[in-house]
């Protein structure tokens, strides 16, 4: 088994399912870890899924990926808008990043529609929910393989 993906979920994410259901949905962060558990086993993967409210922290689970990782899912929240700090930290990262919204960050409100992390992503999944970590990681097996 190749070293596992990291799933990195930042600010106000330990809410999900409680916090604006109508933009978020209902499923929680823990549901939405138990889907990809479940998927990775199928695909051949691990997955090590990690929720923070702080910038550091997640940059320095994003430097912990330069050895750990085999690639990272990243759902950097506000964060996507705000932090060239974890752009630079991504662009540390040699393996394939992939980039999570579960809302359409460009049907909302102006300053949602750029993300800083877009610029290192090899994708980006915006609208789908939260079936959008699952279609990352489905992604993310592809480009895995192939390196």
């Amino acid at each position: 088994m190749t070293k596992p993906i990291f799933v990195l979920n930042g600010p106000n994410l330990n809410l999900l399912g409680q916090r604006q259901p109508e933009i978020y949905g209902r499923e929680t962060l823990e549901d939405v870890a138990q889907a990809l558990s479940e998927l990775s086993e199928e695909l051949g993967l691990s997955v090590r899924c990690l929720q923070s409210n702080h910038e550091g922290q997640l940059i320095d689970w994003i430097q912990q990926a330069r050895r750990d990782a085999a690639g990272i899912i990243i759902n950097p929240g506000a964060y996507s808008h705000t932090s060239v700090a974890i752009l630079d930290a991504l662009n540390a990262f040699d393996g394939p990043v992939l980039e999570v919204h579960i809302s359409n960050i460009h049907k909302r409100e102006a300053f949602r529609h750029h993300s800083f992390v877009s610029a290192r992503a090899e994708g980006v999944i915006a609208g789908f929910g939260t079936e959008g970590y699952l279609l990352a990681l489905r992604r993310m097996a592809t480009l895995v393989a192939g390196r």
